[in-house]
């Protein structure tokens, strides 16, 4: 198990551009270049946890505010953008450690802890008590409306009491780029 060397939580106003520069190297070694600039702008604007290993920086997530529409009713969710482990370090409990600090951030200021992950990355986030999202998915669009089932089945929330209904239907508010 790698133990970084430092693990913190910096506001986007706080990173500079140097880290900056060092977290957008990461997303696209991480993501093999599947990351354009819109999904790392989406990253942007909240708190990013960064684990740095032997002085290099290692990890990353990020947790931004969005307001989702849960059943009916908006919601003040936390979510999770941009989690990434350098390729070198995966497998060896960076990731978990970033989502443990991602979860106790999103507890204490949010009214529940949501993502999009890959099928590889739901195995590390159901581990930890995410649940996948089982009802229909959409996005509150300029025009209106609008399901996004290409996200179903992708979506998850933290809810290791088994606290919310996964299989109400989920609306995200609207960005520019994947909404999701």
């Amino acid at each position: 198990m790698a133990v970084p060397d430092e693990l913190s939580v910096t506001p986007t106003a706080h990173l500079g551009a140097q880290r900056l520069r060092e977290v957008r190297a990461l997303l696209d070694e991480a993501f093999a270049g599947d990351l354009d600039d819109e999904d790392v702008r989406h990253a942007l604007g909240g708190l990013h946890v960064l684990a740095v290993l032997d002085g290099r920086l290692t990890g990353h997530a990020a947790l931004v505010q969005r307001s989702l529409l849960v059943a009916g009713r908006w919601v003040r969710a936390g979510y999770v953008e941009a989690v990434a482990v350098d390729p070198a370090h995966q497998r060896r409990g960076l990731g978990s450690a970033l989502m443990g600090v991602v979860e106790g951030l999103a507890a204490r200021a949010h009214e529940g802890a949501f993502l999009g992950a890959s099928e590889e990355g739901a195995l590390l986030y159901r581990q930890r008590g995410w649940r996948p999202w089982l009802g229909p998915s959409g996005v509150l669009a300029p025009d209106g409306p609008r399901p996004t089932p290409d996200d179903d089945g992708c979506l998850h929330v933290h809810d290791p009491a088994g606290a919310w209904d996964v299989t109400a239907p989920l609306v995200c508010d609207w960005r520019d780029g994947d909404v999701w």
